[in-house]
């Protein structure tokens, strides 16, 4: 089968299409052929390994010192068709179309791929397989970080980072549960965030909203980007500071800041993922949540589409094809 194999840690080039060996599903697995995937920040940060020397040195402990071996596919969402199912898979059978988040197995830059069978979930009738491979990591964590929100009807809810692949699933679903949303990002992505429905858009290079003045029942930072201390100070009182990327320091001010102000900092990762595909196919065959597609690349293309991933410049999800012989 092909692959994009990555090859060294460093710049999109290292990424090279291979003819790598196809797997074969164990048992309790299932063998999916992969038709589209998706290329996110955290793919481009893992391929060159641009993290902190306190994370980037465990990570070439646990995948390679020198270049990559455990793992030499990235890649972390897909949808896709069971090709053939493992001895005791009960949840799936030859042909149901599916989605998955491969989690660290990563390995979707390919045409095929082993997965447990807890992984997969139907994927939604009304989609393309390009917009259905945007579901297990922008629609997942975009869920998770609205729930955690705790927002209701006619609360304001600020979303910092709000026009990539989880901003944008986050601004959705936060307006259809009535929430006002403040969306924070780039100036080329207000356009597109006030066309899903946010209510007010600020461009973080001209204006900072930590110094604005302005309240919130609830600040998202997909991004982790923003200042603690000033997304604090942003909260009304009993006001929510969900991070979905926290760093070392914002984990060590979590509780303090929880228990001695009476708002919550939240920090965790997304549980039930069976039940939030579930939600999130309900919404989306309802016509009520819809993924944005940016760019979508062929396989052969993927350096380009990591290339323009890493100009911050993507609104929504850069998509990759990686097989176009979809059964109709």
């Amino acid at each position: 089968m092909k692959a994009m194999v990555w090859t060294k840690y460093g710049s999109p080039e290292v990424l090279q299409l291979k003819e790598v060996d196809k797997p074969s599903p164990q048992h309790n697995e299932v063998l999916i052929k992969i038709y589209a995937t998706t290329v996110l920040i955290g793919d481009c940060e893992l391929r060159g390994l641009k993290f902190s020397p306190i994370v980037s040195v465990p990570l070439r402990l646990l995948l390679g010192f020198n270049r990559p071996k455990r793992v030499t596919i990235l890649g972390q969402e897909l949808a896709g068709d069971i090709e053939t199912v493992g001895m005791g898979v009960t949840r799936f059978k030859p042909g149901d179309p599916v989605i998955a988040a491969t989690l660290l197995r990563l390995g979707t830059y390919a045409e095929y791929i082993c997965l447990p069978e807890s992984y997969p979930a139907l994927k939604p009738e009304n989609l393309t397989y390009e917009e259905a491979a945007t579901i297990p990591t922008g629609g997942i964590y975009g869920l998770h970080l609205v729930r955690k929100a705790d927002i209701h009807s006619g609360e304001k809810l600020l979303i910092n980072g709000a026009g990539g692949s989880i901003g944008t699933y986050a601004v959705q679903l936060a307006k259809s549960i009535g929430a006002e949303v403040t969306a924070v990002d780039s100036e080329g992505k207000l356009g597109m965030l006030h066309s899903i429905g946010a209510d007010h858009v600020i461009d973080y290079t001209k204006e900072d909203f930590t110094k604005s003045g302005a309240s919130y029942d609830a600040i998202i930072d997909v991004i982790g980007k923003s200042s603690f201390s000033g997304s604090m100070r942003s909260l009304s009182p009993n006001g929510r500071y969900v991070l979905g990327n926290p760093g070392i320091s914002a984990r060590i001010r979590q509780g303090w800041h929880s228990r001695s102000s009476g708002k919550k900092v939240i920090t965790e990762e997304p549980g039930n993922r069976a039940e939030a595909y579930a939600f999130l196919k309900s919404l989306i065959e309802a016509g009520k949540l819809k993924p944005i597609l940016d760019r979508c690349y062929s396989l052969e293309q993927l350096a380009e589409a990591h290339q323009y991933v890493e100009t911050g410049q993507k609104k929504g999800n850069v998509v990759i094809t990686v097989r176009h012989d979809i059964q109709s």
